[in-house]
């Protein structure tokens, strides 16, 4: 029973004990015994077989078979010695080798509701025996035991909801249910007692005693065995456990900044889904879905789930089998409960706009429809590659903006009225640092692959093909001819030079509002030459390469169209710094082997470049990548310009 028990479990135990006062002080107040020496016998006896007890599986409690002589007591005895016999065997149960410490208050309980269980099979037997068969008999018999029994294990498994929460339907099913079959035994017991008594002599009585400790042993055998299966199943649910860790870390593997995200989602999502009266096993499999969700972008390519930017309609095509992918890898798992539909799904919509089956309302399972909404928040409310995050408050208004469109009105409503506290809560709850896996280590062993190694070329520059006016491309390859053959005339170019011509050109072709070339060093981009709005900030930038806007350039050798400047490392950690630029156009300048430099083009306003510029800028970019190698080699006074 739980250390702090609930108004509504105090109020049933006053409620049991005030009854069970009233019906003792009715018996003994008639108080008779026709034999002294059998009630002794039968009160050591059950003494003897209270200490046969069992712990019942799920809860904390145990079971005797003293019960049997409470049937006994039926057949046999007056109802004041029928419940002195339950009275002694629960007080031997309580005090005999206890397993752990035994608060009054439980003993309390226990002695009540065994003297009206007591109470109740003895008058469901004289009643059955009286007035409707008019003779006692087996049928008599098989009434007490069933009303001892329902009225024991009712009172218990009420009394253990109350206290411990759970649904007392279940903890009947799961603790009590099994034990049915045993009273059945416990009265063909009694009864075969009970013919021998009235045959014999009621010394035969002793000869039940063999019977009840194979009865004991029975219990015994059939917990051990649930006992195993319980743990046969924790182990399986262990390694359920197990296996989302590892595929979680496999997510993480591909994608560094989920950790946080994941866990914060995790939370909101099992909390969201109690509160909408989810079962047990919807509750588990919306634990693991909110872990493995994103497990399908193992197979979406990596400069595309890091680029921080937007996504081109190529890369969101690539990018929208994530879900499908996800449902596919974990249907090899077999979770014992529906984790699939939920990832599959996880990206439909309430109105039926989602991905990728276009599932609407009730039809988009209701795990999904949880995570949808609450990864949606978590994703406003957190740092991203291409923006910063939303304050809470605003990302919640976001969401609640979308309901009835992209998602469930009861989940949103939901989310409205507890985000504060959920948010507290998955701050509250530490966060396990997943091991360190090796993907920086560099392998010395392995000579060449079996099929030998390719020959090295460098990377194209810019797409394929691109659609732009034919005269503004043709100016821009003019353009770009003239520097190169400044660069090809054998003069010695400096890199300042060449780059504050490319700044002019530039600024005739393509309109904007501050330039930054930035050129690898190592592990990192610095900036080689910067013009225009906030210099002194691009200036001090060092870019890791892989991070922010540009660093994603240089390592995945692909432009970024319109990307967010502020997610530049460094260039707004400083909270006094402030930045107006909204939009950048960013491409990689390829080298002899290498990437040779980024050159980057901002502007003031959102979306403020289109696919023409693009197409424009790599055109006057194309083949300045060697010329920029060549003329970083000339030595120079000064490495950047205002």
């Amino acid at each position: 029973m739980s250390r702090s028990l609930q108004f509504g479990a105090r109020v049933f135990i006053a409620i049991t004990a005030v009854a069970a006062v009233i019906c003792c002080v009715f018996a003994f107040a008639h108080w008779n015994s026709s034999d002294p020496i059998k009630l002794a016998c039968y009160l050591i006896a059950v003494m003897l077989a209270s200490s046969l007890k069992v712990s019942l599986p799920g809860i904390e409690g145990t079971l005797s078979v003293n019960f049997l002589f409470t049937l006994i007591g039926v057949l046999e005895m007056s109802l004041p010695e029928t419940l002195l016999l339950g009275l002694v065997g629960t007080l031997t149960q309580f005090y005999w080798k206890p397993a752990r410490q035994l608060r009054w208050i439980q003993l309390v309980f226990n002695l009540s509701q065994v003297t009206l269980c007591s109470a109740a099979a003895y008058m469901a037997y004289w009643i059955v025996a009286a007035d409707v068969l008019h003779g006692v008999g087996p049928v008599a018999l098989l009434a007490a035991a069933i009303t001892h029994f329902g009225c024991n294990t009712v009172a218990m498994s009420l009394i253990i909801s109350l206290t411990e929460e759970k649904p007392v339907a279940k903890v009947w099913s799961d603790s009590y249910l099994w034990s049915f079959p045993y009273y059945l035994v416990g009265a063909a017991l009694a009864g075969l007692v009970d013919f021998l008594n009235r045959h014999i002599g009621w010394q035969s009585s002793l000869l039940v005693l063999p019977p009840i400790y194979l009865m004991y042993r029975s219990y015994r055998l059939y917990l051990e065995k649930l006992d195993n299966e319980k743990k046969h199943a924790e182990q399986v649910s262990k390694l359920h456990l197990r296996t989302i860790e590892a595929l979680a870390l496999a997510i993480e593997a591909k994608d560094q900044t989920t950790g946080e995200h994941l866990q914060r989602v995790r939370v909101y999502a099992i909390e969201v889904g109690k509160e909408l009266g989810l079962n047990t096993d919807e509750i588990e499999a919306l634990r693991a879905a909110a872990v493995l969700h994103d497990i399908g972008k193992l197979a979406v390519p990596e400069h595309i789930i890091s680029k921080p930017g937007k996504l081109t309609p190529e890369e969101f095509e690539k990018m929208k089998i994530h879900p499908i992918v996800g449902a596919e890898i974990l249907e090899q798992v077999d979770f014992p409960y529906p984790v699939v539909p939920i990832v599959r799904a996880h990206h439909e919509k309430w109105d039926g706009s989602g991905y990728p089956a276009g599932l609407k309302g009730d039809g988009i399972p209701i795990g999904a429809r949880i995570l949808a909404a609450v990864d949606c928040l978590d994703a406003l409310a957190s740092d991203r590659q291409y923006r910063k995050a939303l304050p809470l408050d605003e990302a919640m208004a976001k969401v609640a903006s979308e309901a009835g469109n992209s998602f469930d009105p009861r989940v949103v409503r939901v989310l409205q009225q507890r985000y504060i506290e959920l948010e507290k809560m998955a701050h509250a709850e530490p966060l396990q640092a997943p091991p360190k896996l090796s993907t920086e280590i560099k392998v010395e062993r392995g000579s060449a692959p079996a099929a030998g190694f390719a020959e090295s070329a460098p990377a194209p520059t810019h797409p394929a093909a691109f659609s732009d006016p034919e005269q503004r491309i043709q100016r821009a390859r003019e353009e770009r001819e003239s520097l190169l053959q400044l660069a090809r005339s054998g003069a010695r170019v400096h890199l300042e030079d060449l780059l504050s011509l490319l700044a002019r050109r530039v600024e005739h072709l393509l309109p904007h509002d501050a330039l930054a070339v930035y050129l690898p060093q190592g592990d990192v981009l610095v900036p080689a030459f910067v013009r225009g709005v906030n210099t002194p900030l691009f200036s001090s930038l060092r870019i890791p390469l892989g991070e922010g806007l540009s660093g994603w350039v240089a390592q995945n050798e692909k432009p970024i169209l319109n990307g967010n400047p502020s997610v530049e490392p460094g260039y707004l950690n400083d909270s006094t710094k402030f930045s107006t630029l909204r939009s950048a156009l960013a491409i990689p300048l390829g080298g002899s082997s290498n990437i040779a430099a980024v050159v980057a083009l901002y502007r003031v306003t959102q979306d403020a470049f289109t696919a023409d510029d693009l197409r424009a800028f790599v055109s006057l970019t194309d083949q300045l990548g060697t010329a920029i190698e060549e003329a970083s080699r000339v030595p120079l006074s000064a490495s950047a310009g205002a």
